[in-house]
């Protein structure tokens, strides 16, 4: 699984695996215990995670969740110290320390929530997807045999 298969619906908790497309909308399937599979129409937004970023104080101005997530696997390996109950304070320190240039005007404690929410559904449901990219590594290595 890559982060292209992998959405969020607004309104709506949780990560979902995208299954196939409609032609109304797409058919997507929890990725949770129960794998409940969900119809979202066209009217009804949905969000890829690959297309998702981060504000930084950057010159892009973003940082791909992606590239978010992986650091925080490959610095926590799993153990972020965080529960629900962590206040605004805790979150933007662990934030800080994952992503020091993020636009704290911008990000708010909520979606650092989300982040980690995330971070832990992935991480039980789709841990190959937080590894390094190993497919950018595939393909220098066969480019090179092509020479």
């Amino acid at each position: 699984m890559k982060f292209n298969e992998i959405a969020t619906v607004s309104g709506k908790a949780g990560l979902y695996k995208i299954l196939k497309p409609t032609r109304s909308g797409v058919i997507l399937e929890s990725m949770d215990e129960k794998k409940g599979k969900l119809v979202v129409g066209a009217n009804q937004r949905v969000s890829v995670l690959s297309e998702i970023s981060i504000y930084t104080m950057t010159e892009e101005g973003a940082t791909a969740l992606e590239e978010i997530l992986i650091k925080i696997e490959s610095e926590f390996k799993g153990d972020l110290g965080l529960d629900s109950t962590a206040d605004a304070d805790e979150l933007k320190a662990f934030l800080k320390h994952v992503l020091p240039e993020f636009d704290e005007d911008k990000v708010y404690p909520s979606d650092i929530k989300k982040l980690i929410s995330w971070y832990k559904i992935i991480r039980n449901y789709a841990p190959e997807v937080l590894e390094e990219n190993n497919e950018d590594d595939s393909e220098e290595t066969s480019e090179e045999k092509e020479d």
